[in-house]
């Protein structure tokens, strides 16, 4: 999770999990894969369970709006409570 203004550092996002290299999900593996659509994919509610990374700036923040998974709806949170509900970690991935 990046703030929307951002652009994910694969390399970073890639070192964040422990990885050697990432690559972006294709747009049409996506519903398949995670069960939404483009525009409304989000770690809150998802029904697989996957690695999720929150880009460390969160924590600057008291409340914040992320996508509740459903394209044109957010919900608000603070940051440390959407990375209990999401099992998240923080870490620098712009």
């Amino acid at each position: 999770m990046i703030p929307v203004a951002e652009e994910l550092d694969l390399k970073k996002a890639a070192k964040a999990c422990g990885e050697k290299a990432i690559a972006m999900i294709k747009q049409k593996e996506l519903l398949p894969l995670t069960g939404y659509v483009h525009g409304g994919c989000s770690r809150v509610g998802m029904k697989k369970p996957f690695p999720t990374y929150i880009h460390e700036s969160a924590i600057l923040y008291e409340r914040m709006f992320v996508s509740a998974g459903k394209v044109g709806y957010q919900i608000e949170l603070a940051p440390d409570d959407l990375a209990g509900a999401a099992k998240a970690s923080f870490a620098a991935l712009v």
